[in-house]
């Protein structure tokens, strides 16, 4: 596979390295996820955590599952690359006169390129711009905004009156499509931007909580491309991004142990500015460490 074969510059790890990072990575992932399979087991939901495993699709068994990523390739013997060589888009070749399985850049892009390509747009624009921060949380407001049922099972903090009064006293300029297409119909023209999905490109910014959870849908997007590692570091951004986006959320989240973030005071506003940033500065390597995944992708496979 010229892919493989022609990669000079391919990382090759012995078996007792990659091994050895195939168990950590496994151990990482089940104590990450313990406490979602523990509740999963008696059939309990979660309004803050449950939101990885269900809208992102996360689950537990993805992401224990080790893979080296694009550039490396792993070699030992027949018995140590027997799982390996059954990985899909994975091939068995030779690099230095030794065996290794390493993935086939051009295998996955044939059948995942286009998105790849775009996930390597978005990746590349959200990084050049400037983190716009201040949105305050808003759009989980904007998704309650005059509407007597709601998506989670936990009462409005300041009721539906002072949750409506929230939204119409402040500023609402979201600027991801995948949070605006849930606000409510009266909401949504309160917004100062009317995102869609073919402007995604245009308004993806890195000051976003959602851009930045989402970094986790791309790590999951990009399949065994994407290392392990990173993966993980990529869940653990999001699943603390979403405390923060529900502490900030009108929803009174604290008895589920989470101090609500008051972004109709001066001090709460202060407050979720400041996480924010934290959140946009944490984000800035994690979105580097994937634009280098769909480069290497790209350019290995010949697109």
């Amino acid at each position: 596979m010229p892919a493989i074969a022609a990669a000079l510059d391919v990382a090759v790890l012995p078996a007792t390295q990659w091994q050895a990072r195939a168990r950590a990575h496994a151990d990482r992932a089940d104590a990450l996820t313990a406490a979602h399979r523990e509740r999963r087991s008696r059939h309990e939901k979660h309004p803050v955590e449950d939101f990885l495993y269900e809208y992102y699709s996360a689950r537990p068994a993805r992401l224990r599952r080790w893979f080296p990523g694009v550039g490396t390739a792993l070699t030992g013997d027949d018995t140590a690359l027997a799982e390996p060589t059954t990985w899909r888009w994975h091939v068995r070749t030779a690099v230095a006169g030794r065996a290794v399985v390493a993935l086939d850049a051009t295998a996955f892009l044939a059948d995942r390129g286009e998105g790849v390509r775009w996930l390597d747009e978005l990746l590349r624009r959200t990084a050049g711009r400037a983190a716009h921060l201040g949105c305050l949380g808003l759009h989980e407001w904007a998704m309650v905004y005059r509407q007597g049922a709601h998506r989670h099972p936990l009462p409005l903090r300041l009721g539906q009156a002072g949750t409506d009064a929230v939204v119409e006293t402040h500023a609402v300029r979201c600027t991801h499509y995948d949070a605006f297409r849930f606000f409510t119909p009266p909401a949504r023209p309160l917004n100062r931007l009317q995102p869609e999905r073919a402007t995604q490109l245009d308004l993806e910014q890195p000051g976003c909580l959602h851009a930045n959870m989402d970094l986790l849908k791309i790590a999951l997007k990009l399949g065994p491309a994407c290392p392990g590692e990173l993966l993980l570091d990529c869940f653990e951004l999001a699943r603390d991004i979403r405390v923060l986006d529900m502490a900030a959320s009108p929803y009174d989240v604290s008895g589920l142990g989470h101090t609500p973030v008051a972004i109709e005071t001066a001090e709460g506003r202060a407050e979720y500015v400041a996480r924010q940033r934290e959140f946009a500065e944490r984000a800035e390597p994690l979105r580097a460490r994937l634009l280098a995944v769909t480069t290497a992708v790209l350019a290995s496979g010949g697109s």
